[in-house]
């Protein structure tokens, strides 16, 4: 009973941390709910996240905000087209010593953050994108033959704009199967923005207060892989990502009409962490059915990859993803 006991408090200041952390959050940022919710979800379950949202909606407030809530050390990195690897991973620079002697030393860069604002990063070249991708993937980084690696906890916000398509360079399926979550911004209702209109054009600004520390950040990752997941669950989310391949007996006509390619297994993974983050930020020590359900929106959007008749037709990720989870039955 003791170590019942232990679990259920786990849980609880868990849930109370995050709780917190959003709070602070909300002095700052107007509205947003779901998608503080979801940056949330995709840092503690020790993911990283693609956001996409015309500009001017607060999205470097927003993880500016995270970072100043939790005490970490923070990057804007602007991607640009003649921004090079080196720019981001750091580079080997001379050095002299006080005798004339000179050598190397690695200078650095800016991935080595714990929280990385990775702005437009389809503006940059594929080389360059690789480059933080594989710091991402790999949680360090390699210059000179000599490995360094990246700071815990480590997360990366990459944003990208919807409507500007010239002189941009669109990530790759393989790359945007990478992203733990996809996240979309959306624009502030009238009572939104009269709040953030009342917010900034004032004479004081809202102070956000340290709501954790990395100690207590890391902690908290490490509870979540401990979050326990029945049989049923693993089919149910299993059942959602094999019915998404086109050449599936139980995937629905739409499915196999308007898909190129399915989820891969990234596509799993990053919903049962998700779910399990779900989970314990509801108080419960265990996952349901409900809570894949929950994250396989964000999940799963940008693992769908349209043919051209859907793009034709205007067909959304989001709408196969629904029309999926509508045909999955649930285990018994």
């Amino acid at each position: 009973m003791t170590e019942y006991n232990q679990v259920l408090n786990q849980v609880s200041q868990f849930r109370d941390a995050a709780n917190t952390i959003l709070n602070e959050m909300r002095k700052v940022i107007v509205g947003q709910e779901t998608l503080i919710h979801d940056m949330l979800v995709t840092l503690l379950g020790g993911g990283n996240a693609l956001m996409e949202g015309v500009p001017g909606l607060g999205k470097t407030l927003l993880i500016r905000t995270l970072a100043q809530a939790l005490d970490c050390s923070f990057s804007r990195i602007q991607f640009t087209p003649d921004l090079m690897p080196a720019d981001i991973t750091g580079t080997m620079i001379i050095t002299e010593a006080p005798d004339g002697r000179r050598g190397f030393r690695f200078e650095r860069g800016p991935v080595f953050a714990n929280l990385i604002l990775a702005d437009e990063i389809n503006r940059a070249t594929p080389r360059t994108q690789s480059a933080l991708l594989e710091a991402m993937q790999e949680q360090h980084v390699t210059v000179a033959g000599e490995s360094y690696h990246l700071p815990k906890p480590f997360f990366v916000l990459a944003t990208q704009n919807p409507i500007e398509l010239e002189g941009t360079f669109p990530l790759p399926e393989a790359q945007l199967d990478r992203f733990f979550y996809k996240l979309d911004v959306p624009s502030p209702m009238e009572d939104e923005l009269v709040e953030i209109a009342r917010r900034t054009t004032g004479s004081s600004s809202p102070v956000v207060e340290v709501a954790a520390d990395v100690p207590l950040l890391l902690s908290m990752q490490t509870l979540v892989r401990q979050v326990p997941v029945e049989e049923r669950v693993y089919r149910y989310a299993a059942r959602v990502v094999s019915t998404t391949q086109p050449d599936s007996p139980d995937a629905p006509a739409r499915i196999r009409q308007y898909l190129r390619v399915g989820i891969s297994p990234r596509g799993i993974q990053a919903m049962i962490i998700a779910a399990k983050v779900e989970a314990l930020l509801d108080n419960r020590k265990a996952v349901a059915i409900d809570d894949i359900r929950r994250v396989a929106l964000p999940a799963l959007r940008h693992r769908l990859f349209l043919n051209f008749e859907a793009l034709s037709e205007g067909i959304s990720p989001d709408d196969l993803v629904n029309e999926v989870l509508d045909a999955v039955q649930v285990p018994r």
